[in-house]
């Protein structure tokens, strides 16, 4: 299946080092050769790199690497097509605006109701139809879902995020209870929030299981080693005490930090650099601690 890496800080981080080695997994250390995708917001915007290429070979990928673009938020994938075409347009992450911000969304793994044919009208049918796919992809049907199920949910004015981790959290729920669905996804909105939700498996006949795992890189430092690329960075060189960073994957990316395996059925919310599973201890950390997004450091992930 496809693979997963996302990125939320605590103050403006580049990404290249993780990138470095997640875009190795798109046709040199994996089979991920159906296109690619990274997308980073920057204050209100974001950018969106994408190419069908295996990432591996692109030299967009190859610009990514080596231009050290300061962001909270990261989100990118590499695609093993299983449905739809290597076109474009079914390349993740997929964006789309929701009360006056951008969510950026991307998935792995099979929801069989959004992938049928038969049955995906039916799973698009929705109170609120403004988000309907470009693609032919159940990753971005699944997306269109989301974002008109919560714009039902909260239909007059933007809620606080962590009433929507309280949806999302029914809505996931909902979503994996259809047999057959491996659901991996990571979501970002704005720039200051990053959700993470995990529903492994493994496709019949298949031996990959695909899960998602995370990390915390905090005060100490330590020096750590790629898995999929002969490089290696000490953190303690580039952070400060204060820096923060969480990085979600499909599996890790580095040797010497310890990646925590989300259990079947966790949704985190992840902000400023730390993971929240409770939606009331999430909502205290919003009351209590703004991000300061001028501050940048030259912290890199």
């Amino acid at each position: 299946m496809c693979q997963l890496m996302g990125m939320q800080a605590n103050t403006p981080t580049d990404f290249c080092f993780s990138f470095r080695g997640f875009r190795e997994r798109g046709g040199r250390t994996g089979r991920h050769v159906d296109g690619w995708g990274v997308a980073f917001f920057e204050g209100k915007g974001f950018r969106n790199f994408c190419d069908s290429l295996p990432s591996a070979l692109s030299p967009i990928a190859n610009l990514i690497c080596n231009y050290p673009i300061k962001t909270r938020t990261v989100i990118a994938h590499v695609r093993m097509a299983t449905q739809g075409k290597v076109r474009l347009e079914n390349v993740h992450p997929f964006s789309r605006e929701l009360w006056g911000s951008y969510w950026i969304f991307a998935h792995n793994g099979d929801v069989p109701s959004a992938k049928d044919p038969a049955t995906r009208a039916l799973f698009l049918q929705t109170k609120s139809k403004r988000y309907t796919p470009v693609g032919d992809t159940d990753s971005e049907a699944v997306f269109c879902f989301f974002l008109n199920r919560l714009l039902d949910a909260f239909p007059h004015a933007p809620p606080n995020m962590a009433d929507v981790f309280v949806e999302l959290k029914r809505l996931w729920k909902e979503l994996c209870s259809e047999s057959g669905v491996i659901f991996n996804f990571l979501l970002g909105q704005g720039g200051d929030t990053l959700f993470a939700g995990c529903w492994p498996g493994a496709r019949p006949g298949s031996e990959v299981w695909n899960s998602l795992y995370y990390t915390v890189r905090e005060f100490p430092f330590t020096t750590c080693q790629l898995i999929d690329d002969d490089c290696e960075v000490d953190f303690n060189t580039v952070t400060t005490p204060s820096d923060r960073v969480a990085v979600i994957a499909t599996a890790p990316l580095t040797t010497n930090e310890v990646w925590c395996e989300m259990a079947k059925g966790d949704l985190l919310a992840f902000h400023g650099g730390q993971p929240f599973s409770s939606p009331d201890d999430f909502r205290r950390q919003l009351r209590t601690k703004a991000v300061d997004i001028s501050v940048c450091s030259d912290a890199g992930a």
